[in-house]
């Protein structure tokens, strides 16, 4: 059961997910609206004319501690901002100021019983209450925290007609008086503000009547954005993994053209990018393919055929025959172990052997391997340096190195048949060149002479020297050993490889 709702959820698409997702916020949306504006509305009205009260009485307290000429007027505005009664009077009940925006409430005329009753519970709490009214019954709440005072025991005045108190259909309109008692030094007054809560329950229905055709209509309105969204959103990606299937399949001459938002620009660039770079390599592994089997086809031709002559043909068994057979033996061998070598060095399980030696040494030792093609075809391999230079490398690899570079100018070199090595001290780096003179490589093809088999001339010849593998090693050896190394080339004024690597001082 759990791997067939996995399947199913992943089954879903973006498209089908967008929508869910949109659809999803708007209902999260209108039953918020819902919660807030429908539900709770009469409680978030009641704690805002709360609020507007206990600032207004506070306000009116500063009024009248700081005494200012308009005093009369600041209160007025105070009551007709919030649409309030307000009250100012001694301790005996006579009136200071009074300003009056409630209708029928005659804060102004209250009677002196009343007015000593809510100055009586006022003092009772600490010289703060509020005194809720709803019907003929009236609670005090202290303003301090203190729990309310339940006042259904204690004689209360009769109502006047239409004073705190009017009916509003079936529900009561309720009345509140913030009473509090000040006393600055010699002066002392007390402050009473009516704040009247209308019921809302008509308000609320209308609103309840108005929101459940604005859900319906945004309901319906959310189900066809979300449906436009969500397939203007999927449509790169749709087609884009569209595209991927037939690369996939490879088909690398597909196009990636998503192009609606940046991101999916971007995304079909590089994968455009990846497919012509799959399309090279494809055509790299062919060629790789067919130059190997070229290569291992014409040594093992030719010691067949030397072996079947020697066999066949009485007094073949020359040494010379006996020498083209050992020496195709070894090519095939050098070609084996250079395929072999390129492997470990990518695979990373190939490590240097670092040791301190002489390269200027290593490099002549290398030309050794030179004399007999330099004595029978005429070749002339030169070495320039000034000095003699140490270096903290693997002495093995980096004779690779150089033994493949020279072994690749000795195949691309002109036809005065010249190879120049020289060494170049620069500061604490050595750095390595080999020279031919040969046709040189045009800056299209210069970043792709390090692939394994790569030629500028693509129609493949038997190397006059190596395997045609040398310079990818030369490639992960000097990578291997993190050398700088590159190649600069001209057309017709032939092409120089170099690398670096550091100078080892001794620090005695």
């Amino acid at each position: 059961m759990k791997l067939r709702k996995e399947k199913v959820r992943e089954k879903i698409s973006i498209k089908w997910k967008v929508f869910l997702y949109l659809l999803s916020f708007t209902v999260i949306l209108l039953a918020i609206l819902w919660v807030f504006q429908i539900c709770y509305l009469d409680t978030f009205y009641k704690l805002i004319k709360n609020r507007e009260a206990k600032n207004a009485l506070e306000k009116v307290i500063d009024i009248e501690k700081e005494l200012p000429s308009d005093a009369e007027t600041q209160i007025d505005s105070i009551a007709a901002e919030g649409n309030l009664s307000i009250l100012v009077a001694d301790s005996e009940g006579n009136v200071i100021h009074s300003a009056e925006y409630i209708m029928n409430s005659q804060m102004s005329s209250i009677p002196q019983k009343e007015f000593e009753q809510y100055y009586q519970q006022a003092k009772e709490q600490g010289g703060k209450a509020k005194i809720e009214f709803e019907g003929s019954r009236n609670i005090t709440f202290p303003l301090e925290g203190q729990p309310p005072v339940n006042n259904e025991s204690q004689q209360v005045p009769p109502q006047p007609k239409n004073d705190f108190l009017q009916n509003h259909g079936q529900k009561m309109v309720q009345s509140a008086i913030y009473v509090e008692i000040v006393e600055d030094g010699t002066n002392a007054f007390v402050v009473m503000v009516n704040s009247q809560l209308t019921p809302v329950d008509a308000t609320v229905d209308t609103l309840r009547i108005q929101f459940i055709w604005i859900s319906v209509i945004l309901l319906l309105l959310s189900l066809v954005i979300a449906l436009l969204l969500s397939r203007k959103i999927s449509r790169s990606i749709i087609k884009v993994n569209d595209s991927a299937r037939e690369l996939a399949k490879g088909d690398y001459s597909v196009e990636f053209s998503g192009k609606d938002y940046r991101e999916i620009a971007q995304l079909s660039e590089t994968l455009n990018y990846a497919a012509r770079e799959l399309e090279k390599t494809e055509g790299f592994r062919k060629e790789l393919l067919a130059n190997v089997s070229h290569d291992l086809r014409t040594p093992l031709t030719m010691i067949i055929a030397y072996a079947e002559v020697m066999r066949d043909l009485p007094g073949e068994n020359t040494p010379e025959n006996v020498q083209v057979i050992i020496d195709e033996s070894r090519r095939l061998t050098m070609l084996v172990n250079d395929m072999l070598d390129i492997s470990k060095l990518q695979a990373g399980v190939m490590e240097k052997e670092a040791s301190v030696y002489n390269l200027t040494e290593s490099i002549q030792s290398v030309f050794e391997r030179y004399n007999k093609l330099k004595e029978q075809d005429g070749y002339t391999i030169e070495f320039q340096y000034e000095e003699e230079v140490m270096v903290e490398a693997d002495e093995f690899k980096i004779f690779q190195v150089i033994y493949n570079l020279v072994n690749n100018a000795i195949n691309y070199t002109g036809a005065d048949k010249k190879v120049l090595v020289r060494q170049l001290v620069r500061e604490n780096m050595v750095r390595i060149e080999v020279n031919d003179t040969g046709d040189g490589i045009t800056r299209e093809d210069l970043p792709y002479v390090w692939d394994r088999y790569y030629k500028v001339d693509k129609t493949h010849k038997r190397a006059v020297m190596g395997t045609g593998l040398g310079l990818s090693i030369v490639k992960n050896i000097l990578e291997l050993h993190e050398a700088a190394y590159g190649v600069e080339s001209r057309i017709g004024e032939g092409s120089t490889f170099w690398f670096e690597l550091p100078i080892y001082r001794d620090k005695e």
